[in-house]
């Protein structure tokens, strides 16, 4: 990958450890690890990088991007609670005009460090939602939508619609995804904390594309974005149930670091996945 000699990358290796003090790369079984000292280092390192390469690469390294030749990999970290069709569209729309680019797509879930892996280079977007998306990132909104609630079609709620209430709602047994982060509790528990309410959750999975499938052998209530929702009418014996507590619409988002904005291989990537977003909507119409 570095295109040198083995030989070579231990001398400049030997040179880094004497400038910065420390062993940098260390042993880990077959393999070696970054040290505490190397990791702090990468967000640094990697903004020199980029400096050099317009320094030096000159400008048209990163403004020039011909999908139809191109032989990379983007590395996506994506949230499943998407439109279930959303990645299948992102990923013909990507073969289809990119055929020698590889996408390797990422699980977003609570262990995952997406903005630790933004910074270091390591991931090329992140693609979800958040109340309120980190500061440091870019942003680019993708869709909005109405948080619903997903129920069986026998559910007691399906067959005495005005008696589901707030207070039936939050009494309601909920199945809810794994929060993203260590000691959250989700977007839709914040808005309801934010009100001071809460709602009684049963069951909590990380694999929140096979939650349909639970509320349609249950009594579980699913609350996420209609457009998530209405795939599943027709395949799984589900309705859609309007939310008697008054939340905003769900906003979902596609994130990266400043170190790939100027990019043009990056911005086309963005670009595909905004447009995906924007076709399912009109789909959805």
């Amino acid at each position: 990958r570095l295109a040198t000699s083995q030989p070579a990358v231990s001398g400049q290796l030997k040179r880094l450890r004497g400038l910065i003090g420390d062993p940098l790369l260390v042993r880990a079984g077959s393999g070696m690890a970054p040290t505490a000292v190397a990791l702090s280092l990468l967000p640094a390192a990697a903004q020199v990088l980029q400096g050099a390469q317009l320094l030096f690469g000159g400008l048209a390294a990163t403004q020039a991007f011909a999908p139809q030749v191109a032989g990379q990999t983007f590395r996506l970290a994506i949230s499943d609670y998407l439109d279930p069709l959303f990645l299948p569209e992102l990923v013909a729309r990507v073969r289809a005009q990119a055929p020698g680019v590889t996408l390797d797509l990422l699980p977003l879930t609570r262990e995952y460090d997406y903005r630790g892996q933004l910074a270091r280079g390591e991931v090329d977007l992140v693609i979800g939602n958040w109340l309120s998306p980190p500061a440091e990132l870019h942003l680019g909104r993708l869709v909005s939508d109405e948080l619903v609630c997903l129920v069986a079609k026998d559910h007691p709620a399906v067959r005495n619609p005005r008696q589901w209430t707030a207070e039936r709602y939050l009494a309601a047994e909920h199945i809810a995804p794994t929060p993203l982060h260590a000691g959250g509790v989700g977007v839709v528990d914040e808005l309801l904390q934010a009100q001071g309410l809460e709602r009684r959750i049963l069951v909590r999975s990380p694999h929140f594309g096979l939650a349909p499938a639970m509320v349609a052998r249950s009594a579980l209530v699913l609350t996420t974005g209609r457009q998530f929702c209405a795939r599943y009418i027709g395949t799984l014996p589900v309705r859609i149930l309007r939310c008697p507590v008054d939340f905003p619409p769900l906003t979902y988002y596609q994130l990266w670091h400043d170190m790939t904005h100027a990019s043009a291989a990056a911005r086309w990537l963005r670009e595909q996945v905004r447009d995906v977003a924007r076709s399912l909507l009109e789909l959805k119409a």
